[in-house]
């Protein structure tokens, strides 16, 4: 059944001509590209950036390992080392997730776009050879003749509206995943950078306390 398969699928690649072998190529490459892009996007939590924090913080991190988990831990430990400002130190260190949020996505959409031109050139390659026999008026002499023709152009159009269809569709929602992500990378950010650790704060209000005069003093 496998060896039916193979040559159902050889049988396929060889009707649609010399356009079917790039078209294939880059069907491998563009799963590839997807599927790292699901897990790269893995969250890791579903928690929000607040309470991922909150809860790292009190010593109850997830379980799970994603992109929100590991930047809240990073974001975490850039603030326990007290940097003045705090927030050019949080961008550099996210803008490695920022990179894994978007990798492959323009090899994604190259494929996506490119896929449906490769089939119409299978098309036009497709119809030349259709006109070429019946201008030799070969059409009744070989097997190939305007069915052959046809069969290329129709083969190689399907093959490449195959391919960029679902890619499409599933990088289109990779991308909208993606967009939350960093929308919530940037709230994490914020975050970080507007608290500051108990410890440190309540020291500092101690020491304003001590430099304020009190009312009876001043009396």
């Amino acid at each position: 059944m496998l060896a039916a398969f193979f040559q159902e699928l050889a049988n396929y690649v060889e009707a649609g001509g010399w356009v079917m072998p790039p078209l294939m190529v880059g069907t491998v490459v563009l799963w590839y590209a997807i599927g790292y892009r699901i897990a790269a996007l893995r969250r890791g939590t579903k928690r929000g950036a607040r309470n991922l924090i909150y809860r790292i913080e009190a010593g109850k991190p997830p379980q799970g390992d994603g992109i929100m988990v590991r930047a809240a831990q990073r974001g975490i430990d850039l603030k326990a080392q007290a940097f003045e400002p705090l927030r050019p130190h949080l961008d550099d260190a996210f803008g490695e997730y920022d990179r894994a949020l978007r990798q492959y996505n323009i090899l994604i959409l190259t494929i996506v776009l490119a896929a449906p031109l490769l089939g119409l050139l299978g098309t036009v390659i497709g119809m030349i050879e259709t006109f070429d026999s019946l201008a030799d008026m070969s059409l009744f002499s070989q097997s190939g003749g305007i069915a052959g023709g046809i069969s290329q152009a129709l083969f190689t159009t399907q093959m490449g509206l195959a391919v960029a269809i679902p890619g499409l569709i599933v990088n289109g929602i990779l991308n909208r995943k993606a967009q939350e992500m960093q929308l919530e990378l940037a709230q994490m950010k914020d975050f970080l950078c507007t608290t500051r650790e108990p410890g440190r704060a309540s020291a500092e209000s101690d020491a304003t306390a001590g430099l304020t005069p009190s009312p009876a003093g001043t009396a």
